[in-house]
């Protein structure tokens, strides 16, 4: 079987989207804060890219209040995980490819 780029998900290709994905394939949840620090962005740029994945429908927000402040936490849908792991067969398939 012939494996190529073009077999890449988009939705991962750019590294804010891929770092979200892979944090929440390792995480149940993970709140905004832990995200863009762990990714150290800015507030627009992360929801920029959450947003986008929300409309794949690949994460889901839970929002709530924790003592009165507003919290809101990310996980990744089961269609999210699904794309995100083919994506990365997709990726070792390429690496393997080139041995």
């Amino acid at each position: 079987m012939k494996v190529s780029f073009d077999d890449l998900h988009k939705a991962f290709e750019n590294r804010v989207r891929l770092g979200i994905m892979s944090a929440l394939a390792v995480n149940d949840s993970l709140d905004f804060t832990s995200l863009k620090e762990f990714l150290e962005v800015t507030d627009g740029n992360l929801a920029t890219h959450i947003k986008k994945l929300e409309q794949e429908g690949f994460v889901e927000v839970e929002k709530s209040f924790i003592d009165k402040k507003p919290n809101t936490s990310y996980s990744m849908t089961p269609e999210g995980k699904k794309a995100f792991e083919e994506h990365l067969k997709v990726l070792e398939q390429i690496i393997k490819s080139q041995k």
